[in-house]
């Protein structure tokens, strides 16, 4: 009779609110990625690899920093192994770092047999109101705008690098159903369409929006809630034409006015403007480019 972690952990329907932000330990600098603050998503996710039998408890004595051995594991023991273990016995790459593929799993798998609380989800009653406090206080999205919800959602990816590196392989091309494509306009969709639940009207995954023209001819046109504006406002999106061929490249404004202002942008980095492969914040003015347009997208 086989043990429990040796075959994948049992399944059901997904519970607790969407992805909010992915979780990186301190040693994923060292590959280019910005370790993760602390939150209450970090306690939940421990919560779940405590219930799943991957770390020790008890929960009362967790705290909420996304830690090396917690991602990775203490030991080799199935009960210290971490988030690393709980991947590994379920088939994904044991990272340690937690992506929207290991989200969606702890969302969706159960207690093993021979475990307490066997085909409960590892994800019960109080991870889920960690999770979504922390999605409420980290991206506003009770009270505040979507505008401002989505560029919340994008902080949290600030560091993100696509994998392998020069190949646009990234998460947001993945949900798209367009990926090893440039991704900067599917980062901006990404981040309005899961900031808030219902997403933005004006993006949809496979239709709106991919390519930085449309999102321009659109917003000129006022279609999907997209308008052109002269000052933009944090969340307000920036349209870049480089030099005169229409528009190559799109980012989220963070703060400043039209002559000059920061950014986050997805599929960017120093070298390279508009495909980098990296989520960034930048500081940016109109003198860097042939043209420059905000767009405002209007609230649900």
């Amino acid at each position: 009779m086989s043990e429990w972690w040796e075959h994948a952990s049992p399944g059901g329907p997904m519970v607790g609110p969407p992805f909010t932000r992915p979780l990186y330990p301190p040693d994923a600098a060292r590959k280019g990625k910005a370790p993760s603050g602390d939150g209450d998503d970090v306690l939940a996710v421990k919560r779940a690899v405590w219930r799943s039998g991957h770390w020790r408890g008890p929960a009362s004595s967790f705290d909420d920093s996304f830690s090396n051995a917690f991602a990775h594991g203490r030991s080799g023991n199935v009960s210290e192994n971490g988030l690393a273990g709980l991947q590994r016995q379920n088939g994904i790459d044991a990272t340690g770092w937690m992506g929207e593929h290991t989200y969606n799993l702890i969302r969706s798998a159960r207690v093993p047999d021979g475990l307490p609380h066997a085909g409960e989800p590892i994800l019960d009653a109080i991870a889920v109101e960690q999770l979504e406090r922390f999605r409420a206080e980290y991206l506003d999205d009770r009270e505040g705008t979507v505008r401002e919800a989505a560029l919340g959602l994008a902080r949290t990816f600030l560091g993100y690098v696509e994998s392998p590196p020069g190949t646009n392989g990234n998460m947001f091309g993945a949900w798209y159903g367009m990926n090893y494509e440039p991704w900067c306009a599917m980062f901006v969709a990404y981040c309005f369409e899961h900031a808030v639940d219902g997403g933005s009207p004006s993006f949809a995954a496979g239709q709106r929006y991919s390519y930085c023209p449309y999102i321009y001819s659109d917003a000129r046109s006022g279609l999907f809630g997209l308008s052109l504006v002269d000052e933009p406002m944090p969340g307000d999106l920036v349209l870049f034409d480089w030099e005169g061929g229409g528009m190559d490249h799109v980012g989220m404004v963070t703060a400043g006015s039209s002559l000059g202002f920061d950014t986050i942008e997805g599929n960017t980095s120093t070298g390279d403007n508009s495909n980098g492969g990296q989520v960034m914040e930048r500081t940016r003015s109109v003198s860097q480019a042939y043209q420059v347009a905000f767009v405002r997208v209007a609230e649900p």
